[in-house]
């Protein structure tokens, strides 16, 4: 599909107002007003209108399609969020109010949204304290490491390791490599970090666990008691990544178990919008010792009830994302957890582990599933039986989507081949796991019979199979302009 500029026609304009109540001179000096006008489309409202409608319709998205994408979390995004995003007194808000020291809070609102959000999220997982900044998963991973590396600097530790289990999250060893550590890779036992496996590389060295629990296979880490003991006895921290935070929301609060500091998803968690890049936000949490540590401005309570900013921090890692952090995905995640509240958001943990073993045992019969044992949140199934065909694991992927269904994640982790990692979440019904199953069930009949179709799959959708190395390198982004543009907007 062309871009919007090759629709553009010299002089088409959309609506504009026929006597707007305040002219471009007096709302802008003289120095920041453009001496040219912006190269942009010249094209009418209804030619914007139906070019951005046909290019969402080529698109795979959660309103539209089935997203059981493992260890990521697609789930529906509830519309009221959207609405409570977009309220007048936030959207109209400039972000540099009072962003000085010392200033008097002019955004009494927008500070007990992010005070409020810090004490739900802290009731939820039983970490004291949080901060709001990071902008994503990631970003809070490296957020929370930062904080661990405070953590022992200040009490002169001589750390210089973190430990990562093949079975955490995909991100964790580059991480802690950005933070400054080596990174010590474990392997796991039964799909699970066994306590005999982490003594034989633990020792005063080692500065944190990085864990994902449940694991990116869908399973509990049943020997967290004596991990936890172990890592005590070295002074070392436990940090929860919070990918998979989904399957544990309302039934267990990390804070409790004897992790230290804990990331989490709200674009994952709490059902607000992610992919092609953000917005994201990924909130950190930490245990009473390590709160000094937190990025700042923090938001505090005064006596007489109002919120201000405190800047006195002086042990804090300074600030990690400008404005406090993606303030609108704050705001859906707050209206998220006030709507659901306690009951209704462990209710939500229960369906998305009900529907991850409604497809287990479902499919059981039809996959390799290595750790064929009751899951939480997901599940991880092999496609190594399809090999004697010639088929693989993407050539599955590809054939969902010709069917209208989004790829589960393939090829991680692994520490299963020819993986396929299947989260249906808790938003979707029985009919469309059902739908699901059924496809699957057929992709894997033709594996045998017709591997060749699938081979070819997909051939319904905008874009075929691509040599993605080479789209990535050789990007076309432009359209030849209209012969009747002006020179100026070439």
């Amino acid at each position: 599909m062309k871009t919007i500029f090759s629709k553009s026609a010299l002089g088409r304009k959309g609506v504009i107002p026929a006597n707007p109540k305040q002219k471009i001179e007096d709302m802008l000096p003289a120095s920041l007003r453009r001496r040219t006008p912006p190269a942009l489309p010249q094209v009418s409202e209804l030619d914007a209108v139906r070019h951005f409608t046909a290019l969402s319709h080529k698109n795979f998205s959660v309103d539209g399609n089935f997203y059981p994408l493992g260890s990521c979390t697609m789930k529906y995004n509830p519309k009221f969020m959207e609405y409570a995003a977009s309220l007048p007194g936030f959207t109209g808000l400039h972000p540099m109010l009072s962003q000085q020291p010392g200033g008097e809070p002019l955004t009494q609102g927008s500070l007990e949204v992010i005070w409020e959000t810090e004490k739900l999220l802290a009731e939820l997982t039983g970490m004291p304290a949080f901060t709001l900044q990071p902008m994503a998963g990631a970003h809070g991973e490296l957020t929370g490491a930062l904080i661990i590396a405070a953590y022992h600097r200040h009490k002169g530790n001589k750390k210089s390791k973190i430990i990562c289990p093949d079975s955490a999250h995909g991100t964790n060893p580059a991480t802690a490599a950005l933070a400054g550590f080596e990174v010590i890779n474990l392997d796991s036992r039964d799909g699970l970090t066994d306590p005999l496996v982490l003594e034989s590389v633990l020792d005063d060295s080692v500065a944190a666990l990085m864990m994902t629990c449940p694991n990116t296979l869908g399973l509990f880490e049943k020997h967290l008691p004596l991990l936890v003991e172990k890592l005590r006895a070295v002074d070392a921290l436990l940090y929860y990544d919070g990918a998979n935070f989904n399957a544990i929301m309302g039934r267990m609060r990390m804070g409790d178990v004897g992790f230290d500091v804990a990331h989490l998803n709200l674009h994952k968690t709490m059902g607000t919008p992610h992919g092609g890049g953000g917005p994201g936000a990924g909130p950190v949490g930490v245990t009473t010792r390590l709160e000094a540590f937190l990025p700042g401005p923090r938001v505090h309570k005064k006596a007489d009830g109002s919120l201000a900013l405190n800047y006195d921090l002086p042990l804090s890692i300074g600030q990690v994302a400008p404005f406090y952090g993606h303030f609108g995905v704050f705001v859906k995640a707050l209206a998220y957890m006030v709507r659901l509240g306690g009951e209704g958001l462990a209710r939500a943990s229960d369906y998305a582990v009900l529907n991850a073993n409604y497809l287990r045992k479902r499919l059981e019969d039809t996959l390799d599933i290595p750790y064929n044992e009751p899951c939480l949140h997901e599940f991880v199934a092999s496609a190594t039986a399809c090999e004697k065909y010639g088929v693989r694991a993407l050539d599955i992927a590809k054939a969902l989507l010709e069917r209208g269904c989004h790829a589960p994640t393939v090829y991680f982790p692994l520490i299963i081949k020819e993986c396929l990692m299947i989260e249906p979440t808790e938003t979707e019904n029985k009919a469309v796991l059902d739908k699901f199953c059924a496809d699957l069930i057929e992709i894997i009949e033709l594996a045998e019979k017709h591997p060749e179709d699938l081979r070819a799959a997909p051939r319904n959708l905008p874009v075929r199979r691509l040599d993605e190395t080479r789209a990535a390198r050789e990007m076309i982004l432009t359209d030849e302009w209209p012969a009747n543009s002006t020179e100026e907007n070439n």
